[in-house]
């Protein structure tokens, strides 16, 4: 086998899923992922520095895309319209090259370990969102408030779409409009 095999990552994603979906995710170790998909726990380590990271590879990228996605939205948006466009222009860039994201979802919600983990993802795009919309010339009160309730939405459209509601621009309108309800009845 070459030493780095163009397929590995995508292999130890799908053994590993299968393998958490069979067994719970504590239960499963690296050894069993690396055996299912055929490599060695060496190759493992190549790819992912641990089981965790199996589910959460790549999340690096998602707070400076967010932000620069917030940076390059019409100048003339305010806050909360700037943070919610970045969000769906970004989230429907990730729905189209994203798979499994039900059965990953299920994973994580089943492990308090890797929720906590969801949790500091999610934490680090709403710091990326604030961050880059008071570049824009918000305040920090305005960026806050827009940061975290843009996060909100974004969070209920990926779990609409994880679900399987349809595809990701429309649950993240139905959760845009789900938000506007709600204020519009709070008033």
């Amino acid at each position: 086998m070459a030493r780095w095999d163009a397929g590995a990552a995508e292999r130890l994603r799908k053994a590993a899923l299968d393998l958490f979906g069979e067994h719970g995710y504590d239960a499963v170790t690296v050894t069993q992922i690396a055996e299912r998909a055929g490599l060695t726990r060496r190759t493992f380590h190549r790819y992912f520095p641990d089981k965790r990271e199996i589910l959460f590879a790549g999340s690096e990228r998602l707070p400076p895309a967010v932000a620069k996605a917030v940076l390059a939205a019409d100048p003339e948006l305010a806050p909360l319209r700037a943070a919610l466009s970045a969000l769906r222009e970004v989230g429907t860039e990730i729905s189209a090259m994203a798979t499994d994201a039900g059965r990953r979802r299920a994973i994580i919600q089943s492990s308090p370990e890797l929720l906590e983990r969801e949790r500091s993802k999610s934490a680090d795009v709403t710091a990326a969102l604030q961050d880059a919309l008071e570049r824009r010339g918000a305040t920090p009160v305005e960026a806050h408030l827009a940061a975290r309730v843009a996060a909100i939405v974004s969070e209920e459209a990926f779990g609409r779409w994880a679900n399987g509601e349809g595809p990701f621009i429309g649950c993240f309108d139905g959760a845009e409009d789900a938000l506007h309800a709600v204020l519009t009845e709070a008033i």
